[in-house]
């Protein structure tokens, strides 16, 4: 019996509204159903994709067709009255009368996408289906900063970064062109360093760096769309040697004592005392019979005998 002949027969007459209600409902409902071949479609930038969405079954000779597309709180029109909207006109297409295609992809795209289909007479007749797509992005190359120089015995810590790749990147560093493991004591070769490397954040960090950790580094950012390298740049590892800083600043401190010394010295002997005097009494050559001139600086010379009384 179909459903109409069981709602119809007499055997079933009581129970008639209800079967009308849930049966021949659920039949209209599945008068359009949909489908698609990959729900969770993945690309790299830039390229092409289609986002597959097939009319499995319908009663319908010309249902309506609309995507949507959905990020976060925000939804906008893709296809809406048999026309591509916004954005996309001139990178999308609409395939096989339900399929979306989108041309040269970018980051902008990753989204959920709603297709829905459903009679134009009766709002009741249709379906929906969500494709999520993701767009993958390869990295940049990264930004790495590298100590110039670090003293023997001092912690030390490498930073790599880059936040445009996605999936998001894990990072690797390198050290005179030869990969590090994540953790120095991992590997023998290593075993006279004390780094730990976290692939994640992309850190190098040296508990107590030391001569053989003094060289080129580089670091690399990688994920599942390609890589990408930053410049080597140079750590020096230098001794400290605190004796010596020591006995550098002694000397300078003795030798200030000693000039302090020697301008004291200087200073009590006159040597920085105005050569110029007034009122000495001098003898001038150039006079005769042995007469002694005072020299003022207002009178000038002026001759005086033995009787003379100051």
């Amino acid at each position: 019996l179909t459903r109409e002949q069981v709602c119809n027969s007499r055997s079933y007459e009581l129970g008639c509204s209800y079967s009308r209600l849930f049966i021949c409902i659920g039949y209209r409902i599945l008068a359009v159903e949909l489908t698609s071949s990959n729900k969770k479609p993945v690309v790299q930038e830039f390229q092409r994709v289609e986002l597959s969405c097939i009319i499995k079954s319908t009663t319908t000779a010309n249902p309506r067709i609309e995507w949507k597309k959905i990020k976060g709180d925000d939804k906008t029109y893709v296809f809406f009255d048999n026309k591509i909207q916004g954005d996309f006109v001139t990178r999308a297409e609409i395939l096989s009368r339900t399929s979306l295609v989108i041309k040269n992809v970018t980051r902008m795209d990753t989204a959920t996408y709603r297709c829905e289909v459903a009679a134009p007479d009766d709002e009741n007749i249709a379906d929906e289906i969500s494709i999520q797509l993701t767009v993958q992005v390869k990295p940049v190359a990264p930004r790495c900063r590298v100590p110039k120089a670090v003293p023997v015995g001092k912690t030390a810590t490498l930073h790599c970064h880059e936040n445009e790749g996605y999936p998001e990147s894990t990072y690797s560093w390198y050290h005179n062109s030869e990969p590090l493991p994540t953790d120095s004591k991992s590997n023998p070769k290593f075993r006279n360093s004390s780094f730990i490397l976290n692939p994640g954040t992309g850190t190098l960090v040296f508990a107590a760096v030391q001569k053989g950790d003094a060289g080129r580094y580089y670091c690399i950012a990688t994920n599942d769309v390609g890589s990408a390298k930053c410049e080597e740049q140079e750590m020096e590892i230098y001794d400290l040697n605190i004796g010596g800083i020591i006995g550098g600043v002694l000397v300078v401190v003795v030798v200030l004592v000693l000039i302090t010394l020697g301008i004291c010295c200087a200073y009590r002997r006159g040597y920085f005392v105005n050569n110029k005097q007034t009122g000495k009494s001098y003898k001038t050559p150039a006079k005769p019979d042995g007469v002694n001139y005072i020299q003022t600086d207002d009178e000038g010379d002026f001759r005086h005998k033995s009787s003379f009384v100051i």
